[in-house]
C-alpha cells in the first residue's frame, strides 16, 4: 500500500476496495448507479440566473451574473464566460476560509472547460464593440455541502442556471454602449453533461462519494453533449487506464449523460 495513506485511510481503502470488488458499494449502490439528483432553478433573486443541485448529500448552488468588460486579446470579437468556485467552510471539516485553494481552482477549471469546449453559448453574439466591449458571463459555484462528486453536480447546476438566465441588453450608439430597459434570455446552444468515474483497485465506479474519492486510484471526468460528442476529458491520479477501461468509461459517460439531461429537461 502506498505510504501516502495513514493507518485509518489504509483500513478505509481496504474495506471500500473489497466491497466494490464484490460489485456493490458502501452505500448499497451498484457500481454504475448515481445517487438521487434533485435540481431547482430560480433560487437566487439578485442573480440573472441560478440553480441548486443536490446529489445525494452533496449540495451545490450556482449563480450567473452578466455584465460588460474587455474581451480576451486572442478573441476580440467574442464574449467571455468565466467560472469561479468557492468552498464554504461549513460544507466539510477540511474546508477552510480564505482564497480558493487548488481544489476550488480545479473544480472551476473543469466546469469552465466543459462549458466552453462545447460552445454552450454563441460567443460572437455576445460582442458589443470588437476588441473593446463584450458581454461577460460569470458562473459562480458555491459548495454548500460536500459528500463527493462536485464536478458533476456543479456542471449540471451551471447549465441549469445558464438556461434560466435573463440579462439586461446594451446597445451601441456613436461608438459607446448604453444600457436599455430590455431584458433577454441567454441562448444556451448545448448541454454538455459531465460524468465522473473512479478507478478503485480493478473496478470502475460512477458518481463517487467523498470516501471513494478519498481512496481513489484514478478519476476521469468525461463531458458529453446531447449529440453524443465528447467535449472534454479530465484525468486526475497517477494510475493509468487501459484501452478497454477507457472504452467502458466512455460508454458509461454517454449513458449517464442522457439520464442527467432528462433530469435537466424536467426542471422548470
Amino acid at each position: 500500500m502506498s505510504s501516502k495513506y495513514g493507518v485509518v485511510s489504509r483500513l478505509k481503502k481496504k474495506k471500500i476496495t473489497e466491497v466494490i470488488a464484490s460489485g456493490k458499494r458502501m452505500d448499497g449502490r451498484s457500481l454504475e448507479d448515481y445517487r438521487d439528483i434533485q435540481l431547482r432553478t430560480g433560487v437566487l433573486e439578485k442573480s440573472e440566473g441560478s440553480a441548486e443541485v443536490f446529489l445525494g448529500k452533496t449540495r451545490v448552488l450556482v449563480g450567473v451574473k452578466v455584465g460588460t468588460g474587455t474581451p480576451f486579446e486572442d478573441t476580440p470579437d467574442k464574449g467571455v464566460l468565466m467560472c469561479n468556485a468557492e468552498f464554504s467552510p461549513i460544507a466539510h471539516p477540511s474546508f477552510e476560509p480564505g482564497p480558493p485553494d487548488e481544489n476550488a481552482i480545479e473544480l472551476a477549471r473543469v466546469v469552465d472547460r466543459g462549458l466552453r469546449s462545447a460552445e454552450i453559448l454563441d460567443f460572437e453574439k455576445l460582442c458589443l464593440i470588437p476588441g473593446k466591449v463584450v458581454y461577460m458571463v460569470h458562473v459562480d459555484v458555491h459548495v454548500l455541502n460536500y459528500d463527493g462528486n462536485l464536478i458533476d453536480s456543479s456542471a449540471l447546476a451551471a447549465i441549469a442556471a445558464l438556461k434560466t438566465t435573463k440579462h439586461k441588453v446594451y446597445k451601441v450608439k456613436d461608438g459607446e454602449i448604453e444600457l436599455t430597459d430590455k431584458k433577454v434570455e441567454l441562448t444556451v446552444r448545448k448541454e454538455p453533461i459531465a460524468v465522473t468515474m473512479l478507478k478503485i483497485g480493478n473496478s470502475l465506479v460512477v458518481d463517487p462519494s467523498a470516501d471513494e474519492e478519498d481512496i481513489m486510484d484514478t478519476r476521469l471526468t468525461i463531458t458529453v453533449d446531447e449529440e453524443g460528442n465528447i467535449c472534454t476529458i479530465q484525468k486526475t491520479g497517477s494510475e493509468g487506464l487501459t484501452q478497454e477501461e477507457l472504452k467502458i468509461m466512455m460508454k458509461m459517460a454517454s449513458d449517464k449523460s442522457e439520464m442527467m439531461r432528462k433530469k435537466l429537461s424536467e426542471t422548470k
